[in-house]
């Protein structure tokens, strides 16, 4: 199973939130999802600096990334 790495984005800068072994990138986008909103309630100063979490793989890739301040789901569609 791969490692994923889970950052906080805020700016050009990368905080490190930690990293898990997970199945697969679709588990490891859920769970940034879930960090980003468990952030955003705890820290909600963040969600007006644009901060985002991001997953990367063992290679520091960008895999995945989700802002702290989504565009609500009813926004989206139409």
């Amino acid at each position: 199973m791969p490692y994923y790495t889970f950052d906080l984005v805020v700016g050009d800068e990368f905080r490190n939130q930690g990293t898990i072994i997970l199945e697969d990138i679709s588990l490891a986008s859920d769970r940034a999802d879930q960090l980003a909103c468990e952030l955003s309630q705890v820290k909600p100063e963040l969600k007006a600096r644009g901060c985002a979490v991001r997953v990367t793989d063992i290679d520091r890739r960008e895999l995945y990334r989700t802002p702290l301040d989504p565009v609500p789901r009813w926004r989206r569609i139409g």
